[in-house]
């Protein structure tokens, strides 16, 4: 079964999202290696102990955040890239942030490779986020948070919405879907439970290196 239609069956409404899912090849993002398993609803490894998330949480995420064309989004955490790919077919402002420069070279190989050239990437601690480009009406990130950076905040613009796994490393986290109002006033609505890969920025950043 392809990725699109057991995504539908699993309860992804949004037509955009799924078509997202149809034009995007998820066996470019990960290693030959694990090829046969691209269109498995499970996450992969892609080296440096991080993962490719599985496809119903990626087009979760992505549904939840409601992408319109011409939106600008920030992704924390570029990974493999897949997931940049997937918002680049919602929007073209798109902006992502990798940690490990080995991954974010090799995602930024791929997604020129696909014709997703438009999607600008950067090597940082996405725990800041990237305000030179700010303010975003989106913002994805897909490493765990111990808590809600609030620089990512900051960058959110009015009525902007920004979605994060919530708790502690290695441990069963909280997806939180953020929303800053035109007032600025900022509210939290608590999704569904997942497991990802700690925000490696936050570690550093507290650690002081």
């Amino acid at each position: 079964m392809e990725i699109h239609q057991y995504l539908k069956a699993d309860g992804i409404t949004s037509t955009r999202v799924l078509d997202a899912f149809r034009a995007v090849p998820r066996d470019q993002f990960v290693p030959e290696s694990c090829r046969s398993e691209a269109t498995a609803n499970h996450p992969l490894p892609i080296g440096h102990g991080q993962t490719i998330s599985q496809p119903y949480i990626v087009a979760y995420m992505t549904e939840a955040l409601d992408l319109r064309p011409g939106d600008r989004v920030l992704e924390i955490g570029t990974g493999s890239g897949y997931q940049a790919a997937i918002l680049a077919e919602l929007t073209r402002d798109v902006f992502s942030v990798e940690v490990v420069p080995t991954l974010a070279a090799k995602a930024r190989t791929v997604l020129n490779e696909l014709g997703y050239d438009y999607v600008q990437t950067m090597v940082g601690n996405g725990y800041h986020g990237w305000p030179e480009h700010a303010p975003y009406d989106a913002i994805m990130v897909t490493a765990a948070a111990t808590h809600i950076p609030p620089a990512l905040v900051e960058q959110l613009a009015p009525s902007g919405r920004m979605i994060i796994p919530v708790g502690a490393s290695f441990a069963v986290q909280q997806l939180a879907l953020v929303r800053k109002a035109a007032s600025g006033k900022v509210r939290e609505e608590w999704l569904l439970s997942v497991r990802f890969v700690p925000f490696t920025g936050e570690r550093e950043d507290e650690s002081g290196t």
